[in-house]
């Protein structure tokens, strides 16, 4: 890890602020808010913290809970390039980082052929030379972030990787640069803001966790629910929003008849705001027995939690 010592000529430039970078917590959570994104004051102080620092954010939490969402919504925010990276078991620096576009080197290898025909020999060293040209090169999310001059770059479940892709990513993080080998060192002139998400799937080692800023994402209380509902989908009726949103409620905390703590995958805020979707496009402005049976299909993922849920339908629905 570089370790860089911090003057206070860097300490002043930390509460130096462009026009465009939010000027507070509160500043930044306005702004989100503008995207649809309710942000609660401690998010939006870690948020803000990282933005301003030049720290990685990693959101920690359960499916469902607006880890990846928050990325979106500061990209949007902040007038940003959202660049994301989806990690999964088996994932390798060279498909985060850059690749060769290799069948167009292979055409550009057959057209200097066919326009030496007749010479003795090649210029072997010129030749090698243009075929890792600029050109050439695959920018793969962590390369094309770095390169940005604006950009949020998404880790997305990085507890899917594995640990030599994390010692990747922590050597990434703590230089802001990559050097490939044919092209040389490549720095980024404005680092991205990074948002790294884990669901907890595995724990994320502490070396990477030391590197960012830490925050977990709960599922909110009611009251922020119905607000997020309300604000996502102005047009569901404010009645239907509370009933959608209690029942997730009761779902996740087990209020009906302990049915949260039986549930394979309790719902998120996703769902809410797709089981609210679900009876707009039905037409309803209440939540009946009858509509919730059949629509608990946006907000139970699991058959074993819909037989659940229906067996218990009234109490969910707080009858």
């Amino acid at each position: 890890m570089v370790h860089a010592e911090v003057t206070g000529a860097a300490d002043a430039a930390l509460n130096e602020h462009s026009p465009d970078r939010p000027a507070s917590p509160a500043d930044l959570a306005a702004r989100l808010a503008t995207t649809g994104y309710l942000a609660d004051p401690g998010l939006a102080t870690v948020a803000w913290l990282a933005l301003s620092m030049d720290r990685p954010l990693m959101l920690e939490g359960e499916p469902g809970t607006g880890k990846t969402a928050l990325a979106e919504a500061l990209a949007v925010s902040l007038g940003a390039e959202l660049v994301r990276l989806q990690c999964y078991e088996g994932i390798d620096a060279s498909q985060a980082l850059y690749d060769w576009d290799f069948p167009r080197q292979v055409l550009h290898l057959r057209a200097v052929e066919a326009t030496r025909v007749g010479q003795e020999r090649l210029d072997v060293e010129s030749v090698e030379h243009s075929l890792f040209d600029e050109r050439f090169l695959l920018a793969r999310p962590i390369l094309k972030a770095l390169r940005s001059p604006n950009a949020v770059l998404l880790v997305d479940e990085v507890d899917r990787a594995d640990d030599e892709f994390e010692a990747f990513l922590l050597e990434v993080l703590s230089t802001n640069a990559v050097t490939i080998p044919e092209l040389g060192t490549i720095t980024a002139k404005t680092p991205p803001l990074v948002v790294l998400t884990s669901n907890r799937t595995r724990e994320v080692h502490d070396a990477l966790k030391r590197r960012c800023l830490y925050h977990w994402v709960d599922h909110p209380g009611l009251a922020r629910e119905i607000e997020i509902i309300r604000t996502r989908l102005p047009q569901v009726p404010e009645r239907l929003a509370v009933q959608v949103a209690s029942a997730v409620q009761r779902m996740r905390d087990g209020a009906a008849g302990q049915i949260g703590a039986d549930l394979l995958k309790p719902p998120g805020v996703a769902e809410s705001l797709d089981w609210a979707r679900c009876l707009l496009e039905l037409g309803r402005r209440e939540l009946d027995v009858e509509t919730a049976a059949a629509t608990l299909g946006a907000v139970c993922k699991y058959r074993e939690d819909m037989d659940r849920v229906r067996e218990s339908i009234d109490r969910v629905l707080g009858g």
